[in-house]
C-alpha cells in the first residue's frame, strides 16, 4: 500500500533528511587517502546519535546471512551497493559511495553520495558527473500525474547513451515511517507506466550506475555486491516529496559539495 504523507509528516521527513545530509557532510570532511571506512562509519553513527536520531541501517536483517553491522554502507570502486565498512585504508584515486539512513521523530531520511578520494581518473570523474545528473533528471520527472516509469526512463535515457550500465536488481523506494515502503522506484522503465505519482508521495530516487556491465556478484559477507567486470560503479540518492505540485528534495548535497570542492 502506498502511504501519502500529510504536511506535518513531510516536515518531519525534512528534519530526518537534514540530519542525514549533515551526517554525510561530517563524512565528507574525513574522506581522504589513508582513512578507513570504519572510521567514516564511527563518525556518522556518533553524529546521528548526538543529534537525537538512530542509524536505520544498523542491525537490518539479512535473509542470506548476518544483520548489517554498521550505520552506513560504504561501497568502494567496483562495489555497487551495501558495502560493509572495514579497516582497509582508502587510496588515492578510489571512489566510495556512502549511503546513510537515519530515523528521527518517527520518520526516516535516506541519501547517498559518491566521494572522490583525492584525484580520480577522468573516466571515473565522468561516471560520477553523469550519474549525479541522472539523479536530477529522475527528480525532474517526478511530477504529479506522471508515473514511476517516467522516473526510471529519465535516468536510463541519460546514462545508457554514455555506454554505462543501469543496475536492475537494486532500486529506489517509498520512504516514511519505514525505510522501505511502496512503491519501488527502478532506475529504468517506460514512460507512462507504473504507479501514478501523487502529492504527498515520498520516495528515494537512487541511480546505481556502472561504467561497464550491469552484471554483478555478491561478496562473501552476503551484503556487498561487485560489478562482474571489475569496473567502477557510482551511486547518488535523494529523498524527495511530491509536494504542492512539484518534487521537493528533502535531503541535500549543498554542504557536501562545498566541502568536496575545498578538498580538491
Amino acid at each position: 500500500m502506498i502511504y501519502l504523507k500529510t504536511e506535518d509528516e513531510i516536515e518531519l521527513m525534512r528534519k530526518a533528511n537534514r540530519l542525514v545530509a549533515s551526517a554525510l557532510s561530517e563524512v565528507a570532511k574525513l574522506v581522504k587517502p589513508g582513512v578507513t571506512t570504519n572510521q567514516l562509519d564511527a563518525v556518522a553513527e556518533q553524529f546521528i546519535r548526538d543529534n537525537g536520531g538512530a542509524p536505520t541501517f544498523k542491525g537490518v536483517p539479512n535473509p542470506y546471512g548476518s544483520p548489517f553491522p554498521a550505520s552506513i554502507c560504504t561501497s568502494v570502486n567496483d562495489v555497487i551497493v551495501h558495502g560493509v565498512p572495514n579497516d582497509d585504508p582508502l587510496k588515492e584515486g578510489d571512489i566510495v559511495s556512502v549511503d546513510c539512513g537515519a530515523l528521527l521523530e518517527g520518520f526516516n531520511g535516506d541519501s547517498c553520495y559518491t566521494f572522490r578520494v583525492g584525484e580520480v581518473s577522468s573516466e571515473v570523474d565522468e561516471l560520477l558527473r553523469v550519474t549525479k545528473e541522472s539523479l536530477y533528471k529522475g527528480i525532474q520527472a517526478a511530477m504529479p500525474g506522471k508515473r514511476i516509469g517516467d522516473i526510471g526512463y529519465a535516468v536510463q535515457s541519460h546514462v545508457e547513451p554514455c555506454g554505462y550500465g543501469v543496475v536492475r536488481e537494486f532500486v529506489g523506494h517509498g520512504i516514511g515511517r519505514e525505510m522501505h515502503e511502496e512503491p519501488m522506484v527502478p532506475n529504468y522503465g517506460k514512460p507512462g507506466t507504473g504507479k501514478q505519482l501523487k502529492n504527498g508521495l515520498c520516495i528515494a530516487i537512487e541511480p546505481m550506475i556502472t561504467m561497464g556491465t550491469r552484471e554483478f556478484f555478491m561478496l562473501p559477507d552476503r551484503w556487498g555486491v561487485k560489478t562482474r567486470d571489475g569496473k567502477a560503479s557510482a551511486h547518488f540518492e535523494h529523498t524527495i516529496a511530491i509536494h504542492n505540485g512539484k518534487p521537493e528534495i528533502l535531503s541535500s548535497f549543498t554542504e557536501i559539495e562545498t566541502i568536496e570542492s575545498q578538498n580538491r
